[in-house]
This record gives structure tokens, C-alpha cells and sequence, in this order.
């Protein structure tokens, strides 16, 4: 088993892994899915627009209650994030390598985030207001809010890559294994590959990437949240 991506091609000294890719293809099927969307509004949805419909008001519903209703301006960017890496995780059911499984997606995404957090601070309670609320309650808690803080986005990026690229691992030493019994056992039908791992299929191609996804987005919004909020401390 390859641990790292796939390189698909390179260009001079740059190289397009797998996980490029596949994150380029995700994408347009995102937009592809928003275009179809609302290329023919109707007064009453159903096909493609009626799914839209149902996650933007799922979507809508789930930042208010993270986040508040005066920050419903989220939405837009929490629903492209969760729509990307509940996809990008779940590409094991198509035996295929997940994008969160690639430390080059995650940390990106984790300082975007980071980046979410203390510009919103900054910009609601101004530089010297925003120092004053990481030295809250104490002055001295200042330096270990700061590292705190500074550590979070290694932590997210760690937490998304580490559960993924394990279920992978996991997935993939379960079907090699199975595959050698089925050799031993003489049977040209591999029936241990099809039907044992079906469990651990549900598990790590399907409920644990959208565990992930609900955490890597609830940990944004909460702590974007918090960041502007009045609470000192």
C-alpha cells in the first residue's frame, strides 16, 4: 500500500498528485451541481433544486445555531467547506484515496480557519481590543491563549488527516488480508472481499468522514463565533 498520494503528472519541478485532482474534480462538481441548481428556477423545486433548497436551509439552520443569527453571512463558505470535505471523504466508497487523507488538503484548510477566527476578531473588537480579550481574565493568560490559539490549527489538521488516512489504512490492510484467505482457500470468487468489510465500509467511508466533516466545521464556526463575540474570557 502507497501511504502518500499518487503523482499524476508534473510540470518541471511541480508535481499534480492524485489528490490534486481529485479535490479540481470535486469542485466542478460542485459548481456543476449549483449551476444545474438554479439554471431553471421553478415556484415549486424538485429534481436538483429541491436538494439545494433542503441543504441551504440545513446549512442555514445549522449556523444559527452555532453561530447566532447575526452571523448567518457564514453559511455560504461553512456549506462549500462541508460539501467539500464530506465528498472529498467519502471517495474510499469508490476506492479511491480521500483528499482529507493528505496533510496538503487539511492544513490549508485548518489555517483558513485560523485565519477566519482572529481576522473577524481583529476586525469586530479592533488589535487592541482583541489582545485584551486573549489576556482575559488575567494578564498572564495572554502568552498561553496565544500558543492556544497558535496550536489549534495543527490540532484540526491533524484530527481530519489522522481519522481518514487511518480508516484508509484500516480499509486497505482489511482487503489485502482478505484476499490472501480467499487465495489460501483456493476460491477464484473473492467472497471475503465482498461481503466481511461491508461494516467497516459503512464506518470508515461513511459515517466517519461525515463525523469529521460535522467536527471541522462546528470547530470553525464556534470558534469564529467566540472570537466575536463581547465575552471577555
Amino acid at each position: 500500500m502507497q501511504l502518500g498520494p499518487r503523482v499524476i503528472f508534473s510540470i518541471g519541478n511541480v508535481y499534480i498528485t492524485e489528490t490534486v485532482c481529485f479535490a479540481l474534480i470535486i469542485s466542478l462538481l460542485i459548481l456543476l451541481f449549483c449551476w444545474r441548481s438554479v439554471r431553471n428556477l421553478q415556484t415549486v423545486p424538485h429534481g436538483c433544486q429541491a436538494v439545494a433548497e433542503w441543504l441551504v436551509d440545513l446549512i442555514y439552520n445549522w449556523t444559527e445555531g452555532a453561530m447566532g443569527k447575526e452571523n448567518l453571512k457564514f453559511a455560504p463558505y461553512i456549506g462549500t467547506l462541508a460539501c467539500f470535505l464530506g465528498l472529498g471523504s467519502m471517495l474510499g466508497l469508490l476506492d479511491l484515496r480521500p483528499i482529507t487523507a493528505d496533510l496538503n488538503t487539511t492544513v490549508p484548510l485548518a489555517l483558513v480557519t485560523f485565519i477566519l477566527i482572529h481576522g473577524n476578531g481583529n476586525r469586530v473588537h479592533g488589535a487592541g481590543g482583541y489582545a485584551k480579550k486573549l489576556g482575559s481574565p488575567y494578564a498572564f493568560m495572554f502568552p498561553l491563549n496565544c500558543i492556544s490559539d497558535a496550536v489549534f490549527p495543527v490540532t484540526l489538521a491533524c484530527r481530519l488527516f489522522g481519522n481518514i488516512f487511518a480508516g484508509m489504512v484500516v480499509m486497505s490492510l482489511t482487503y489485502n488480508g482478505l484476499a490472501n484467505l480467499s487465495a489460501k482457500l483456493g476460491s477464484s470468487i473473492p467472497f471475503f472481499q465482498i461481503f466481511i468489510p461491508l461494516p467497516l465500509n459503512f464506518f470508515f467511508d461513511m459515517f466517519e468522514p461525515i463525523l469529521q466533516t460535522f467536527v471541522f466545521c462546528m470547530l470553525t464556526m464556534v470558534f469564529t463565533a467566540n472570537a466575536m463575540s463581547g465575552d471577555e474570557g
